[in-house]
């Protein structure tokens, strides 16, 4: 009788954490604004805690079946239990979700006009995570990114030669293969292209092509270079846990 109580108990609890830890007035505002009825009240994205959205006049696509909070914006998912609660999400042009995705806190978002960031399935991005989408950033399926990483296919700011005055691209695609995995405080930079199974070690800097290095390796440094080949995250041992992508 006291197991049957205390089983009880738990899930009470774990579900009063749930519905307190969502701003519901958030996501019922971004899934009635930015999707049909009938995807809508599904309500298959999910904002936890404090969020400023700057602007989402742009497109949300979602690819494949909808389901109720199969993409998340602040939820906790790494031991850090605090948030600063400076969650900003601005999405002007279109964003395009394969599957289930998920944000820790204090992530920034940045889709520009024109531009186009997709996410690939279960793929997610930790605390204080930022993407700064002017062009075009992909992100392949099961890719990882750990807290304090940033993508950003833009340097902003107009670089010149000084001798001939060529102009240098200010923007260029970044390509993240599936099944990536990204350290912490990693900087993805314009032009960066991984292969599959490819893991970055913590605080690297990724800024050209790494697919002819082949699959399964590990690259690290500033700016990034091999490391080590034949070496991949057990994605086949972690698939059996999915707790992260459960709404409860």
């Amino acid at each position: 009788m006291v197991a049957v109580l205390k089983n009880i108990y738990r899930h009470c609890r774990k579900k009063i954490r749930f519905y307190s830890s969502v701003n519901w007035i958030k996501t019922y505002y971004f899934n009635y604004s930015k999707f049909p009825y009938a995807t809508a009240k599904k309500l298959p994205v999910f904002f936890y805690g404090k969020v400023n959205f700057q602007n989402i006049k742009g497109e949300i696509v979602i690819e494949g079946a909808v389901t109720k909070g199969m993409i998340a914006f602040g939820k906790r998912f790494e031991k850090f239990s605090k948030s600063k609660g400076i969650a900003e999400i601005c999405i002007e042009g279109k964003m395009v979700f394969k599957g289930h995705a998920l944000f820790g806190k204090d992530y920034f978002v940045y889709v520009a006009e024109n531009a186009l960031l997709e996410i690939g399935n279960r793929s997610g991005m930790g605390n204080t995570g930022k993407i700064v989408c002017t062009q075009h950033i992909k992100l392949g399926d099961d890719v990882r990114i750990s807290f304090e990483s940033q993508l950003m296919d833009s340097n902003f700011h107009q670089m010149i030669d000084t001798q001939t005055g060529e102009k240098f691209p200010m923007s260029s695609p970044i390509i993240i293969g599936n099944n990536n995995f990204l350290g912490n405080r990693v900087s993805v930079m314009p032009g960066t292209v991984t292969p599959d199974y490819c893991t970055v070690a913590s605080n690297s800097l990724c800024n050209k092509n790494y697919a002819a290095l082949g699959n399964n390796i590990l690259i690290g440094g500033a700016p990034a270079k091999l490391i080590r080949q034949h070496i991949s995250r057990d994605w086949v041992g972690e698939a059996a846990d999915q707790d992260i992508w459960k709404v409860l």
